[in-house]
């Protein structure tokens, strides 16, 4: 199953209140494997970049000012997304901002049941731990030292190793044989319909031979004072 991966990075936190996506990394993912095809692209806002924004991402209006605007890059991001599921770290910020820029220059939003949030993945496997993707990084062990500040791609590239480790863990892709049984339709399974097939094996001897009887009484007769004699007990 092809699946996108992807992060932004914007003016803000509401669109509603005039934030702008300037940034969106996107990495594709192919059976839970990243295959190196992804898409980056910055964008200018056209509105002056607060600073608590840009100490966040380092994207300065300068830097911005000669990018292109959201609309001349919609078809090309749309034609990279396809109709593939959509996976992103606090999802609902990301597909706010990706569904206002969209609808801005007239686009189709995108369906909210493409959505998958990593957020709500790990909620579920790590009840009460901190839920950022720095806290669980360290958490499942991936490496994010070249991560001075949060960028669209790289926070995606990220993000495909948590997922990965969030749906299974990187021994996934090491089958010999595809599979195409979900962990639904296993949970699913009617296990009176499994046909196991028993192997039956004829019973083994455990009786003693007469030699082995022999050697046993030569043993016990060997015993001084056996408790056995003196209550009167017998063998």
């Amino acid at each position: 199953m092809r699946e996108i991966i992807f992060d932004t990075e914007t003016t803000g936190f509401d669109p509603a209140t005039g934030d702008r996506m300037v940034e969106i990394g996107c990495i594709e993912m192919i059976g839970r494997v990243m295959t190196g095809n992804h898409y980056h692209a910055y964008f200018n806002p056209l509105r002056p970049m607060p600073a608590a924004a840009e100490q966040v991402h380092g994207l300065s209006d300068r830097f911005l000012s000669d990018k292109p605007v959201f609309a001349d890059k919609a078809d090309e991001l749309l034609a990279f997304l396809g109709d593939s599921p959509l996976v992103a770290h606090n999802a609902s910020f990301d597909f706010g901002f990706l569904n206002h820029e969209l609808q801005y220059c007239g686009r189709t939003p995108v369906s909210m049941d493409r959505m998958v949030d990593t957020v709500a993945l790990a909620r579920v496997k790590n009840p009460g731990a901190k839920l950022s993707l720095d806290a669980l990084c360290s958490r499942y062990g991936i490496d994010r030292s070249h991560r001075v500040k949060h960028g669209a791609l790289l926070d995606a590239e990220l993000l495909a190793q948590l997922y990965i480790e969030l749906t299974g863990g990187r021994q996934i892709g090491l089958g010999l044989a595809d599979n195409d049984i979900s962990d639904t339709a296993l949970a699913q399974m009617d296990v009176n319909s499994v046909q196991i097939t028993k192997i039956c094996r004829p019973a083994r001897a455990h009786s003693a031979s007469t030699e082995e009887l022999a050697r046993h009484a030569d043993f016990i007769a060997k015993i001084k004072d056996a408790l056995w004699l003196q209550t009167g007990s017998s063998l």
